[in-house]
């Protein structure tokens, strides 16, 4: 009898380190040399690579913890704010011209509030079932608000104070062997982290989480405190990297941690994790980050040159710098995202260093990794029971049980409590479209990113491409001198170029949704920053603000003249850009309810499998709505730069997060498959009431703007929840249930 064959499976992929953090120190190297080469005066140094390292700790420190949650297949885009919130906090307590607390007692009440943030997004994410980005976007939103509401716009410093403590902000500073004590704790948080990440039995249930959860529930692992304690790393680490930075720099400025999750997710990628879970190394993660902040650190830098100066006739030569201007590293980051997250379907998926150094040593390629297939997707369709409820019901009940009727009853609330407290700002109607000025842009943008909800996707730079295409058509305007159709024309041309790259990224390399246009948010709105110069403009031919003044005062541009009476009175408070808004709400609304593409739209957002099976081009109809997405948001940066005759790179700044609720609020579910254009529009007149009311000046106060987004955020969640636990999984009815018959129904699933 012959002994039976074995098929070997090769080696066990390293746990610590690879093949991979050896091609990053490669690059690492040559990296730095050609630093050195553009900039001896500062990478040729020592503290140049003092610098750097010390810069990387803080950065690497985040990466720890994000890579736990990355593994897991989650994401936490709230890490830089959390980063910033914490270090303010601990000013406000510390510093004598606020709380005054002592060093240890502020401390620890950081960590508490760190420990805090990393539970509220792990509940959010697991127990209650919000989506990791929405939560932790959210989340990113608020901790801003936070941010800027706490520091007033102005930094906070402690520096003749922290002199009375000099062990504890020793930490920030040099040390006796030369270096910054910052390196040493990074160092020592690598190793324990790369240590209970590929040896302990923490890592395991990581890399099983992120694999297959299902699977991985099968197997007796409590993945909901196995995501949880990813939050909880990751919160914690930016934690202890915000009190590293406060006890170097002793103060703190509204500025810190901006765009900062964008480079802890970037190092992360680079350092070899999957997006899409079960892979990554920490040290990986680690060299990632040294790779972000030295790119960085070469481009904001800048390298020396010559200018020649003309003094009294004579012509001096003189030595400068080159940096890139406002805007460039903001473009540079949103791209290095969006291609470290292609490194996993096109390098890391296919192998090809692998298949290349066997394709040279004559041996047969390594086998493909395993991506996943029918048995662990889980495809389902969502909101099918809110949708059986309102065809079902009669009368005022068949209104009540659709999924937009929240958000009408609430459009009309808000307007009479409006009514109640200020009849009269809120009865003059001026003030009514005042208001509805401001309602114009939000439900501009709504109307497109319902298409994109329906269809199952997200798109999170819509506030950023409404600046890119008002920064386009200003730049034309002011800079170039064109005419009004030109720059139309350009931001038009700049708009959809955002939108086609979003839609291409998303359907073409099948990267999710919310990392494709996350990545948008900061290049177009780097690019914005960048065509101005960081500026505002202003001052353009009044033909192209008529784009968003009143239908009389267009008329009168024109040698019009009407009537006095209703119609002249409607004409002076109506706008352009209302009656624009209404029209392409109105065509979109027809398209997406009685058309053969609004029935695909949300047959793909429902389930693409099953949409794809009966026929449909699930991807047309995904690259198509996301066009339709950056078409409106286009069209209200334009309107934007019309009515304020005026652009200003911060314009469009949480409309992202405005758009988003509207639909969420309006009806559409998060999960994809529903919405209805009554729904969204509905859903910006709240988001929009809310922010006219929280503004409204009530005997003598008014609410700032910093704290209404923090509660705008709050508000996002809520909306969320109501769609996840009150539409989808139906929690009143079996509540109604469980009390009439006395016992739980069992049934606890929902989608």
């Amino acid at each position: 009898m012959e002994p039976a064959t074995t098929t070997s499976l090769g080696r066990a992929p390293p746990q610590l380190v690879g093949g991979w953090e050896a091609g990053l120190l490669l690059f690492l190297a040559l990296l730095y040399i050609g630093g050195a080469l553009v900039n001896p005066a500062f990478f040729g140094s020592t503290e140049g690579l003092h610098a750097l390292l010390r810069d990387t700790s803080r950065v690497g420190i985040i990466a720890v913890g994000m890579t736990f949650v990355i593994v897991n297949r989650d994401l936490d885009l709230s890490v830089g704010s959390t980063y910033g919130l914490i270090a303010v906090v601990f000013a406000r307590l510390f510093a004598p011209s606020f709380l005054d607390f002592g060093v240890i007692p502020s401390a620890i009440l950081c960590v508490l509030l760190g420990t805090a943030i990393g539970l509220v997004n792990g509940v959010l994410v697991t127990i209650l079932k919000v989506p990791a980005f929405i939560a932790t976007l959210t989340m990113l939103f608020i901790g801003r608000g936070f941010v800027l509401a706490l520091t007033h716009g102005q930094a906070i410093y402690y520096s003749d104070k922290a002199r009375d403590y000099p062990l504890s902000f020793h930490l920030g500073e040099t040390n006796l062997l030369g270096f910054n004590n910052q390196i040493a704790i990074f160092f020592l948080v690598a190793i324990v982290g790369a240590f209970v990440l590929a040896k302990t039995r923490w890592g395991y249930e990581t890399f099983a989480t992120g694999g297959n959860e299902q699977a991985a529930v099968y197997a007796g692992i409590r993945t909901r405190w196995v995501r949880i304690r990813a939050y909880l790393l990751s919160s914690l680490c930016a934690t202890l990297a915000a009190l590293l930075s406060a006890a170097q720099d002793k103060g703190v400025t509204p500025l810190y941690g901006v765009s900062w999750e964008l480079t802890i997710i970037a190092s992360v990628v680079i350092g070899g994790a999957s997006i899409l879970g079960g892979r990554g190394r920490v040290i990986g993660s680690c060299l990632g980050a040294a790779v972000v902040v030295l790119i960085d650190k070469v481009l904001r830098e800048g390298w020396p040159i010559t200018r020649t100066v003309v003094i009294d006739g004579q012509s001096i030569a003189v030595g400068a710098k080159f940096t890139l201007p406002a805007g460039a590293v903001l473009v540079f980051l949103g791209l290095l995202l969006v291609i470290a997250v292609l490194i996993e379907p096109i390098l890391i998926r296919r192998q090809v260093a692998a298949r290349l150094w066997a394709w040279l040593r004559g041996r047969p390629p390594p086998p493909a990794y395993e991506i996943g297939g029918v048995a662990i997707e889980g495809v389902q369709t969502k909101g099918a029971m809110a949708t059986d409820m309102a065809l079902s019901a009669t009368g005022l009940g068949k209104f009540l049980a659709r999924r937009d009727a929240l958000a009408i009853i609430l459009t009309v609330v808000l307007w009479l409590t409006g009514l109640a407290l200020r009849p009269d700002y809120w009865w003059n109607l001026p003030n009514t479209f005042a208001i509805l000025l401001n309602y114009t842009e939000l439900a501009l943008i709504a109307v497109g990113l319902t298409y994109v909800i329906a269809a199952g996707d997200i798109d999170l730079s819509v506030g950023a491409v409404l600046a890119l295409a008002g920064s386009t058509a200003a730049y034309f305007l002011k800079v170039l001198g064109a005419d009004p159709l030109t720059a139309v024309a350009m931001g038009l041309f700049a708009g959809m170029t955002a939108g086609a790259v979003n839609a291409m990224v998303v359907v073409g390399f099948k990267l999710p949704a919310f990392i494709a246009t996350l990545g948008m948010f900061y290049i177009a709105r780097g690019l914005a920053a960048w065509f101005v110069a960081g500026q505002q403009l202003t001052g353009w031919p009044e033909g192209y603000n008529l784009l968003g003044r009143k239908v009389n005062d267009v008329l009168l541009h024109f040698g019009l003249a009407l009537p006095p009476g209703i119609v002249r009175t409607v004409a002076e408070v109506v706008s352009i850009q209302t009656i624009w808004m209404f029209f392409v709400a109105v065509i979109a609304g027809i398209m997406l309810a009685y058309t053969p593409f609004g029935l695909k739209v949300c047959a793909a957002g429902g389930n693409v499998r099953a949409a794809a099976y009966a026929g449909i081009n699930t991807n047309r109809v995904r690259f198509i709505s996301l066009m339709l997405s950056a078409l409106c948001a286009t069209m209200a940066g334009i309107i934007n730069v019309a009515y304020f005759r005026s652009f200003n790179p911060v314009a469009g700044q949480f409309r992202e997060l405005d758009a988003i609720a509207s639909v969420i609020i309006g009806g559409g579910s998060i999960f994809g498959g529903y919405g209805t254009m009554i729904g969204s529009l509905a859903g910006a007149a709240v988001i929009t009431l809310v922010r006219a009311l929280l503004q409204l000046n009530v005997q003598g106060f008014s609410m700032p703007q910093h704290w209404i987004n923090v509660f705008i955020g709050v508000i996002l969640i809520v909306a969320v929840l109501i769609d996840i636990w009150v539409r989808q999984a139906n929690l009143f009815g079996r509540l109604r249930t469980w009390l009439r018959r006395g016992a739980p129904t069992g049934d606890s699933s929902h989608g």
